[in-house]
């Protein structure tokens, strides 16, 4: 295995895609209670996603109450084996949090931050929940100074602790490569609340490939407005409406980087002479090669919901589950101050 060539001594590997489970089914319950107290609650919509923490950064300095109340208080994938790690597994294990070093491989550096942040800090194990993250390309680094070609190295079974498929297979999510966040939600929006069945989403361009947007219409009158936003102009372009109460959407999937996670800072870089959209697309190809499972299809999810969050009680269980956001103040300059 990759983790014995390197001298890693990892004991376990968990695929993150259980954990976006968990994210993606937590949103869809989110959002179907917005929508339905939109009325009494202005800022309940459109709720905004919280995966991406460079976004979040974005949006606690520089937008602070404005803008914190329309993102989603549902934890990211990274956050959420967290809480299973610490949690779950070391119970499960006999273990305490603190005798557990859990290490996450990301796409993106500001995920390093995420897992800094207070509100991931166990205070009475005085451990965090994510001890330390390395991206994909710090990954490939790694490989490159030991001289390892992941050709050479022998494969060995996936750990099925936190998995719902067989040992030798990965499993995907529908929609982006971003965690389909927009897709899942949009569909199960459109059952729960609309009893219509939608088994594929019609997406419109809109300022450019990076933005766009899909629609839930019921004779003639648009029930649901989505949209995807990619990287920071976009972002921009976004916060400008909600500041001005013209932002037509129920529901935004937010993301630093253009393209979305796939094209994080932290992802492994193009080949010399390689085209870097040539890769983007082979990247976005290869993710979509996986099987999919919904999230309401996941039975081990659903286990761990009755065997481990009700256990702990409605409030725990929420802890577990979500966060929260906080305006950062500004700085002020003694420069530019009038005295």
């Amino acid at each position: 295995m990759i983790e014995d060539v390197l001298n890693f001594r990892v004991h376990h590997v968990f695929d993150t895609s259980f954990s976006r489970t968990f994210s993606l089914l937590e949103s869809q319950r989110e959002f179907v209670k917005r929508f339905k107290r939109k009325e009494q609650d202005s800022k309940t919509l459109p709720m905004l996603t919280s995966a991406c923490p460079g976004w979040i950064c974005y949006a606690e300095k520089t937008h602070g109450e404005m803008i914190l109340p329309y993102i989603s208080t549902t934890r990211s994938p990274q956050q959420m084996m967290g809480s299973l790690v610490k949690g779950h597994f070391a119970e499960q294990q006999g273990l305490s949090p603190q005798q557990i070093y859990h290490v996450a491989v990301m796409p993106c550096f500001d995920k390093k931050l995420e897992a800094s942040r207070s509100d991931f800090y166990l205070n009475e194990a005085e451990t965090r929940e994510v001890d330390c993250v390395i991206t994909s390309g710090e990954v490939q680094k790694m490989l490159e100074e030991k001289n390892v070609s992941l050709k050479d190295v022998e494969p060995a079974p996936l750990d099925t602790m936190f998995s719902s498929v067989s040992e030798d297979e990965f499993l995907s999510h529908s929609g982006s490569g971003s965690g389909g966040y927009l897709h899942h939600v949009f569909t199960y929006a459109a059952k729960q609340l609309f009893g219509e069945e939608v088994k594929e989403l019609t997406y419109k361009t809109l300022r450019n490939k990076d933005f766009q947007e899909v629609t839930l219409e019921k004779d003639g009158v648009v029930q649901l407005s989505f949209a995807f936003t990619y990287g920071f102009r976009n972002i921009q372009n976004l916060v400008q409406k909600l500041k001005r109460g013209k932002s037509p959407y129920h529901f935004v999937e937010v993301m630093a980087c253009p393209s979305g996670c796939i094209n994080g800072g932290g992802q492994v870089k193009p080949l010399p002479g390689q085209n870097p959209k040539e890769l983007l697309q082979k990247v976005e190809d290869l993710y979509k090669e996986e099987r999919t499972l919904s999230p309401e299809e996941d039975t081990r999810v659903a286990e761990l919901y009755q065997s481990w969050l009700h256990s702990v009680g409605e409030e725990r269980a929420k802890e577990l589950l979500h966060t929260h956001y906080h305006a950062v103040e500004k700085m002020i300059n003694g420069l530019t101050m009038k005295w």
